[in-house]
């Protein structure tokens, strides 16, 4: 499957009630226009967007004469897209670079390393792992089922161990073997700890002090918690000074507008999405891409 089939596959789910108020033959009136706005509010983009979104697209519209609802829908497609902050570096791409995942417990922290690494690896790219989440034994040995599989080497210590000195093992062990691409998992911290997120704070200073190449601190959210999100990626970029955003589980129960808020209000870009359980289903983002798909536009539009 495509690319882009497989990201509008993933958002299926999210586009049910954009389809709705996109129906063949729908007049485009003031009830089209409340509906949209509504529609926008309730998919998670959070009312000041969806309310700009909506008012921009009125007037262009107009001045347009975009009379029917295939046109508004392109048109909707371009705008979305553009509310995205855009990516000036990718950190999986321009190497030799370390990155550090951070987020909540459950949000796909561990999978994502291993996805990556994975890739990485297939592309003849010499990686290390590293297991700084020294607090759940489950997350080191998911870690090394995934290096295992790929043939990469991982970091880790002992149950209980500092994170922040992980860090500083891995990095030592990065520059030993020559790795070009250093991806370490932490431990997942709740946002509303304030001694949770300072230790996390800790380790990235650390991090950013040993490394000799540039450390990227990205977060990892998972779609399903919604508005609730948006929360979650302001308290982690307050703390930690984020560098880009991974959204998982847009396949699920997601409205993906979250990504839209999430990227619009902390002027971060969204480096990679996950539509599904497969390696192939953690994407590059590209904004018009995800905007065409969570719309139902046309590929290519």
């Amino acid at each position: 499957m495509a690319l882009f089939d497989r990201l509008k596959d993933g958002l299926s789910r999210s586009r049910q009630t954009m389809n709705e108020i996109f129906y063949l033959g729908g007049e485009v009136d003031d009830q089209f226009w409340e509906d949209l706005e509504d529609t926008l509010v309730m998919g998670d983009m959070g009312a000041e967007v969806a309310f700009q979104v909506a008012d921009d697209l009125r007037e262009q519209a107009a001045r347009e004469g975009l009379t029917r609802a295939d046109q508004i829908r392109d048109a909707l497609a371009t705008r979305i897209a553009a509310e995205f902050t855009p990516k000036t570096w990718d950190p999986f791409v321009y190497l030799p670079s370390c990155v550090l995942f951070v987020g909540i417990n459950g949000a796909g922290k561990t999978t994502t390393v291993g996805k990556l690494a994975n890739v990485a690896h297939n592309q003849g790219v010499k990686c290390l792992i590293g297991g700084a989440d020294t607090f759940r034994a489950a997350a080191i040995e998911q870690l090394d089922v995934w290096a295992e599989r790929a043939g990469i080497e991982m970091v880790t210590r002992e149950r209980g161990a500092d994170p922040a000195s992980v860090c500083f093992e891995v990095l030592e062990r990065g520059e030993q073997i020559g790795a070009q691409l250093t991806l370490i998992d932490t431990a997942g911290r709740l946002h509303t700890s304030a001694d949770l997120m300072s230790e996390l704070g800790k380790v990235v200073r650390v991090t950013r002090k040993r490394a000799s190449c540039k450390v990227f601190v990205v977060l990892v959210i998972d779609a399903t918690t919604g508005q609730n999100g948006l929360s979650q990626a302001k308290e982690f970029n307050d703390a930690l000074d984020l560098d880009g955003l991974i959204i998982t589980k847009l396949d699920g129960t997601a409205k993906g507008g979250i990504a839209v808020a999430i990227s619009h209000d902390l002027k971060l870009p969204i480096l990679r999405i996950g539509v599904g359980e497969s390696i192939e289903d953690l994407q590059q983002f590209n904004a018009k891409d995800f905007a065409r798909a969570l719309v139902g536009a046309s590929e290519g539009v």
